[in-house]
């Protein structure tokens, strides 16, 4: 075989139209093997020997897209020094852009021999393990632009490949849990029903099936268990795992940008699947071990961990911060990602030991030019000592803001001692991003994600019910501030399910009129039950997958309705924090950009937060001066608006504010279930909601003789649990 000298850059196979560069990183190589494997499993290899800066490379001008390889690396096999070369093991290149097959669980897998951790195992890999394939770059976008969707008018789904696709009726059975599955226009549709600007997709990155799993009958399906932080999931394509996975998901890609709505990676670079030191060797253990991952200082056999998975990657080591980063700017250079959401984001930021703002990675994004243009979402935690760090990350970054979720769930099943807080989180979350120069988008605001119930779920059940895990229902959460509103699971009582049904509206029009960016858990807008299991990460099955024959149809309708007066009124999706000046007015003197009223109408004082259990407000937004659009795109200056807030178990009475804030008010929301009451609300009058529920009201133009009301939602009879 003809074999060229090659470049050490870029890293991973190249293929340039004619032939292939490979490149490959370790700084503990002695010798590296590049390995071709032909299509009956036989292996050719080609020892590289050009080595630049520890970048091992050739160029191969016969090798085209489909061809399989990996690399046998050489060098110390000492795991108390942190060294655990073996050339017996055939590894994935980290670089891989697409990988061809999966792991199976073989003790070739492993470095060591079951029981004796100490022992070396130099039992072949090659035919248990998965490999890099070759791709072809080249792709024919048609003038693919990415919708630049600007946070403030960014409504954010999140989703599952597989489980958002798989039982869709109108998904051709072959394109059922796969990107092209995504992409079909019945799933678009849906979406954009809903209003949703950007579907953020769970785990893409190509990942392993977990063996304790398998032997279980069950199956890594959340894929938090990365291998190849370039390479599309292979088994969610529609058309091949030679390489055809990249262009299906460019496909994707390409019409759901063609339909307004951006794709946000959900990105997990704070560990990989090779685990601790009892795991197997697949790619970057065996490649250069020390320069991965996070080596205990004084025993370098075992692994730090701050993820909770046995490993932690190092991003103290450049070469693993450039792995970071190449792989970031490739899936939005190449792929067209509009964003990326970072999976226990705080352990990127340990370069020492504590969390630090500052660190190297956060640096290294915050001044390259492509990275720092897109979104970037932070879940702001990891298991690791102060790894709580909800309001601490920089400035050009979201997060999932874990605590709007905690106070949200807690008013609304009654809470004692809430309602300060509520406002805090209803307003855009001031306390935690405004001191940082962050304005109310850096909050994502959720109730529900894929880690924890459902939204049904959380108003059905009291306790986790995860016993088809097969841990005992240890696993999962079990402070999850739910209320199964007087039953524990499915019921008939017509009473339990209106009241359900009413609570579920209460979420999702809090979120969906909070400032900040709302974030929707696929399903949670049509009902979507796991029977009470809060951590479905192992269920590949109807547990897990959306069930679109058993659509909540009003629920859905609501969410619509909710998220078009969003969309229609600025005064929802604000750029800036309220500053409520002034405080106390005087005579004639303008409304502030927000008042907190009580129940008889008047201004809250500052002794009024804390009085009594706190389970009711009322709040005005001022929209004089906002601009937005009418329903035909038309500019207009957005009008008032009304908020009431009912937590008690008891019909509450509000006295509507003074004549300044508006002569008039129309009732646009309901959630109590009992529709939309037709004609004008004078000020100073007497306003009934309904327990556990909330209004809005919008002030009314006194010029028109039938205001619109196209945005209020139909509210229907809930159907059974």
């Amino acid at each position: 075989m003809e074999v060229w000298p090659g470049s050490a850059y870029p890293l991973g196979a190249t293929f340039d139209g004619m032939g292939t560069n490979f490149a490959l990183f370790s700084e503990a190589a002695t010798a590296v093997e590049l390995c071709l494997i032909a299509g009956d499993g036989t292996e050719t290899r080609v020892e590289l020997l050009e080595a630049d800066g520890y970048v091992w490379h050739c160029y191969l001008p016969q090798i085209q897209p489909g061809q399989k390889y990996g690399y046998r690396v050489h060098g110390p096999y000492d795991p108390a020094r942190g060294q655990r070369c073996n050339p017996n093991k055939l590894l994935l290149d980290p670089y891989a852009k697409a990988v061809a097959g999966q792991v199976h669980w073989h003790p070739a897998m492993f470095s060591h021999n079951f029981g004796d951790p100490s022992s070396r195992n130099d039992q072949d890999s090659a035919p248990h393990t998965m490999l890099g394939v070759v791709i072809n770059p080249f792709f024919d976008w048609a003038g693919d632009r990415p919708p630049r969707i600007p946070y403030h008018r960014s409504v954010i789904y999140e989703a599952h490949v597989k489980g958002l696709t798989e039982l869709h009726p109108e998904v051709p059975k072959e394109q059922r849990g796969t990107y092209a599955g995504v992409a079909h226009p019945a799933v678009i549709a849906h979406l954009q029903r809903l209003g949703i600007t950007a579907i953020e997709l769970m785990p893409v990155h190509q990942f392993v099936n977990d063996g304790t799993l398998q032997e279980k009958g069950l199956s890594n399906y959340w894929g938090y268990n990365t291998i190849g932080f370039f390479a599309p999931q292979n088994t969610y394509s529609s058309i091949g795992q030679m390489g055809q996975q990249v262009q299906d998901f460019k496909a994707m890609v390409r019409s759901l940008h063609r339909a307004g709505i951006e794709v946000i990676l959900d990105v997990v670079y704070n560990h990989t699947a090779e685990g601790n030191h009892l795991g197997p060797t697949l790619s970057f253990r065996g490649i250069d071990n020390a320069a991965y991952y996070r080596l205990v200082e004084d025993d370098k056999q075992y692994y730090v961990d701050y993820t909770g998975t046995g490993n932690t990657l190092n991003v103290r080591q450049p070469h693993s911060l450039q792995l970071l980063m190449d792989s970031l700017r490739y899936w939005v250079t190449e792929m067209h990602v509009d964003g990326f959401r970072f999976d226990l984001a705080a352990a990127l930021a340990r370069e020492f030991y504590d969390v630090d703002r500052l660190s190297t990675f956060f640096e290294l994004v915050q001044q390259d030019p492509i990275v720092s243009q897109v979104k970037l979402i932070a879940e702001p935690w990891d298991v690791g000592p102060g790894g709580y760090q909800v309001g601490n990350f920089p400035p050009q970054w979201t997060e999932w803001n874990g605590k709007y979720r905690d106070t949200v769930r807690d008013f609304w099943r009654g809470e004692p001692a809430t309602l300060g807080e509520f406002a805090s989180r209803l307003t855009g979350s001031a306390d935690l991003y405004e001191r940082s120069g962050r304005r109310p988008v850096a909050s994502i605001n959720f109730v529900t994600a894929h880690d924890g119930f459902t939204l049904r779920d959380l108003v059905s059940y009291n306790q986790k019910h995860n016993d088809a895990n097969g841990e005992g229902n240890r696993d999962g959460e079990s402070h999850n501030r739910s209320w199964n509103c007087g039953v524990e699971g499915p019921t008939t009582d017509p009473t339990v399910l209106a009241l359900r049904a009413r609570q579920q509206r209460n979420f999702i029009a809090t979120m969906l009129l909070s400032q900040g960016v709302p974030m929707i858990a696929h399903g949670d807008e049509m009902g979507r039950t796991q029977q009470g299991n809060n951590n479905v990460y192992c269920q590949d099955s109807t547990l897990s997958w959306i069930d679109w024959d058993a659509v909540d149809l009003p629920l859905m309708d609501f969410t619509s309705a909710v998220n078009r007066l969003r969309a229609q009124h600025p005064t929802f999706r604000r750029s800036t924090f309220f500053d409520g000046r002034p405080v106390r007015r005087g005579k004639g003197e303008k409304l502030p950009d927000i008042v907190w009223l009580n129940e008889d109408g008047m201004e809250m004082l500052p002794e009024d937060w804390g009085r009594g259990f706190g389970r009711t407000i009322g709040v005005f937004l001022n929209g004089d001066g906002i601009q937005g659009r009418d329903d035909r795109g038309r500019r207009i200056t957005d009008v008032n608006f009304l908020l009431y807030f009912n937590a008690h178990d008891d019909d509450i009475k509000f006295t509507l504010p003074a004549v300044e804030f508006a002569e008039a008010w129309d009732m646009v929301i309901n959630t109590a279930g009992t529709g939309v009451e037709r004609g004008p609300i004078g000020a100073g009058s007497v306003l009934k909601v309904a327990a556990k529920s909330m209004a809005v009201l919008r002030a009314r133009d006194l010029t028109q003789t039938e205001p619109n009301l196209s945005v209020a939602p139909g509210l229907q009879s809930p159907g059974p649990a």
